[in-house]
């Protein structure tokens, strides 16, 4: 058998694994079903999200508004969709820069020198953690934005073109490194750990007894064999990343306004976003959709992450 239908072997005895777990294989129908939804929002959405009819303020729901409409007339239904979107933005670009890039590249590293690089990179995850999460996430996002948003606005300027800040790309940036502290050391953690293990077996001596760089080493002989414990941990990590976006929002320092999110919907009927507390008292049903949207996300990538562990860890099985 050669390396290719070896590697077919492999993904095909993976999934017959998965479809084994009938409630992680209706999580990942269920996930791809939202995410999907958020990314065709614009062809989803009934309306747009910025449209409003103060004619229909506090509506409930109705054959035009099926999930009813808020404290400016706009459709509740639509801007969830679009809420959706910028949590799927917000969830890919905090894991793909935190928990996959830095976490891995750093626990790969660290794994494999070890002594003072190890240390350094120990000592300084352990100082970041040391904070609580939240209070530093919030901290960097209310620092970094208007730095950020000066930056922008300066070249802007002066290339003379205009459309960065109004797209929302300045949020996903200070979202994004906001939620670096939350993600990368844990993952970097578990991946160092692997790597102890994994530089003292037999084809990794051989491999440097034969002379192999070491960068042929880390990417060709260790960096597949932690490849199982990484998208486990990344799945868990998902969910965290989504409940910090949708956190960050609800306190006015993720996504801003008109962009809809999750967050900000559950602030705005709360009376944090400036609307009165009698929206809360009065139509308290204008939580439900966000609130559910967000659960399910957080609990699917839950059962998810226990699926796979189970699948990947023989130790379990």
């Amino acid at each position: 058998m050669n390396k290719y239908e070896k590697n077919v072997s492999s993904f095909r005895l993976f999934f017959n694994q998965l479809s084994r777990k009938k409630l992680a294989s209706l999580s990942i129908i269920i996930l791809m079903l939202v995410y999907l939804t958020g990314i065709f929002a614009p062809l989803l959405a009934p309306y747009d999200y910025t449209e409003t009819n103060l004619l229909k303020t506090q509506a409930g729901p109705d054959f035009e508004n099926w999930l009813g409409t808020d404290r400016l007339g706009r459709d509740i239904l639509s801007r969830v969709i679009w809420g959706i979107q910028t949590t799927v933005i917000v969830t890919i670009t905090g894991l793909l820069t935190g928990s996959l890039f830095l976490g891995l590249f750093l626990g790969l590293l660290a794994g494999y020198y070890r002594k003072l690089f190890d240390f350094i990179v120990m000592r300084s995850g352990e100082l970041v953690s040391s904070f609580p999460d939240i209070l530093l996430i919030i901290l960097l996002a209310a620092t970094l934005r208007p730095r950020i948003t000066q930056f922008i606005y300066n070249i802007e300027e002066k290339f003379n073109f205009s459309g960065i800040i109004s797209s929302g790309v300045v949020d996903y940036i200070v979202i994004g490194v906001a939620l670096l502290p939350l993600s990368w050391f844990g993952t970097m953690r578990l991946i160092r750990a692997q790597v102890f293990q994994i530089r003292e077996v037999d084809y990794v001596l051989s491999a440097k007894t034969s002379g192999a760089s070491t960068m042929r080493i880390i990417f060709k002989h260790v960096l597949p064999n932690v490849i199982s414990p990484l998208i486990v941990t990344s799945t868990f990590g998902l969910g965290a990343v989504a409940l910090s976006e949708v956190m960050l929002s609800f306190f006015g320092l993720g996504v801003q306004p008109p962009r809809p999110s999750l967050g900000a919907m559950i602030a705005d009927v709360t009376g944090r976003g400036g609307a009165s507390v009698s929206v809360l008292t009065n139509h308290p049903e204008q939580l439900l959709a966000p609130i559910i949207v967000i659960w399910i996300m957080i609990f699917c990538w839950n059962i998810i992450g226990d699926g796979l562990t189970d699948i990947l860890n023989p130790r379990r099985n």
